[in-house]
């Protein structure tokens, strides 16, 4: 099994990563600083987004999933968004507005 980052520690790294590479980044929402689920939104602004949400996969292999598709616009990903904090109270947004649609983060996206 990989351990897992405290989810508060992860946030505060990509966004910082994403601000040193000239994007801006900030938390929509706060979540469960030690095992929060994270999401987040790539806001390329211009009305679309892509929504990346981690999952695990085999041997506990950390991924980042698109659960609506390559782009979407902002009101599905509030909506989704929505939906989801109803799922998981303790869940984490981060949005990412960079205009190239980068996520800034190692892990491979599926």
């Amino acid at each position: 099994m990989i351990p897992r980052l405290k989810a508060g520690i992860y946030v505060k790294a990509l966004i910082r990563r994403a601000e040193v590479a000239g994007a801006f980044a900030y938390v929509v929402r706060r979540g469960a600083e030690e095992a929060g689920a994270l999401f987040l939104k790539l806001a390329r602004l211009d009305g679309t987004c892509t929504v990346l949400n981690q999952a695990r996969r085999g041997e506990g292999e950390l991924v980042w999933m698109k659960p609506l598709g390559e782009t979407s616009d902002d009101a599905a990903a509030a909506k989704y968004f929505e939906k989801q904090v109803r799922f998981d109270p303790d869940l984490w947004i981060v949005e990412i507005e960079d205009r190239e649609g980068r996520a800034f983060v190692d892990e491979t996206i599926v």
